[in-house]
């Protein structure tokens, strides 16, 4: 029995504008409706991926499929069965939310019939039936995304691509977002999603951690947590700066990062890190409020797995 042809498949994918390597030889499958994700920091080469994948963009060098269609060839046909939000995503902010997605809808030809309840289905999909006749420049954040978001679906699209669909976006709304792609799950669509949220990657099925255009690691989240070289101890104290600083300074070759209201501490030998860590900062005079071995999180793997590859 044959394998199923990959909804989304790269073979050396590459793009060069003129000195810089934007995409380096990228290889990665993506199978029908999984939920992949391609995080890495900004000038990573998400955004250059995606555009070769959406067929706007030519590569320098290998090739893409999407839904066996190849990218340069048969670059229309793409385009007319993918959804594809950018991350500027072109909304018209004196139109109203039907008027914008009615405007998409005559883009891609979406037939007159069957209209209407269609466009009701995506409004209450995404929770703007409220706001329907609001102009899209008086919309949150948040809600821009989502109208963005059934603009792009208005054509019903196999394969959904997203490019750092949350960024800028506050919490509530990026959990209200990311609850709308699971729905769309269940409807068998297809969704790549880049993302420069390193947390966001847990809700994706597989993840792809790419650094300066080339592709790092690739599997399931709980998979690459296997990567990470050493434990993580999670400290807490009244002076972050300080502490790290002073970690830094008394723990040579050890990585030590700020993450938000605590420091993570790598360490080869929890036991004895923890006393090293314990006897530096008293030494300091700095209160320790609290120090635990914890899970890596992905950010922890991606520092991890980047140290290696610098090293």
């Amino acid at each position: 029995m044959n394998a199923p042809i990959p909804v989304i498949k790269t073979d050396n994918l590459t793009k060069r504008f003129n000195d810089l390597t934007a995409v380096d030889g990228l290889n990665l499958t993506v199978a029908e409706g999984e939920l992949f994700g391609l995080i890495g920091p900004d000038g990573a080469g998400k955004t250059t991926t995606m555009r070769m994948l959406t067929a706007i963009m030519d590569p320098t060098a290998g090739e893409a499929s999407v839904m066996g269609r190849h990218t340069v060839t048969d670059a229309e046909a793409i385009k007319e069965e993918i959804g594809y939000m950018s991350q500027r995503f072109g909304l018209y902010p004196d139109l109203t939310v039907m008027e914008n997605i009615h405007f998409y809808a005559d883009i891609y030809g979406v037939p007159k019939k069957g209209l209407a309840e269609k466009i009701d289905g995506l409004l209450a999909f995404s929770n703007l039936t409220p706001f329907k006749k609001r102009h899209a420049g008086k919309l949150s954040g948040g809600m821009k995304q989502k109208l963005g978001l059934a603009c792009a679906l208005v054509h019903t699209p196999r394969v959904l691509f997203l490019d750092e669909p949350t960024n800028g976006v506050d919490p509530v709304s990026r959990r209200d977002f990311w609850r709308i792609l699971y729905q769309l799950l269940k409807e068998g669509v297809t969704i790549f999603v880049t993302t420069a949220y390193l947390d966001e990657a847990d809700r994706c099925h597989r993840v792809g951690l790419i650094h300066k255009g080339k592709l790092l690691a690739c599997d399931t989240p709980d998979n690459l947590r296997t990567l990470m070289k050493g434990a993580i101890l999670e400290v807490r104290t009244g002076d972050l700066r300080k502490s790290a600083r002073l970690l830094r300074e008394g723990l040579p070759g050890v990585t030590v990062g700020l993450f938000g209201d605590r420091i993570h501490v790598v360490t080869d030998d929890p036991v004895k890190g923890e006393r090293q860590v314990a006897d530096l900062l008293q030494r300091a005079g700095i209160a320790i409020t609290g120090i635990r071995q914890i899970e890596p999180s992905l950010e922890d793997v991606f520092v991890s797995v980047l140290s290696g590859e610098k090293g």
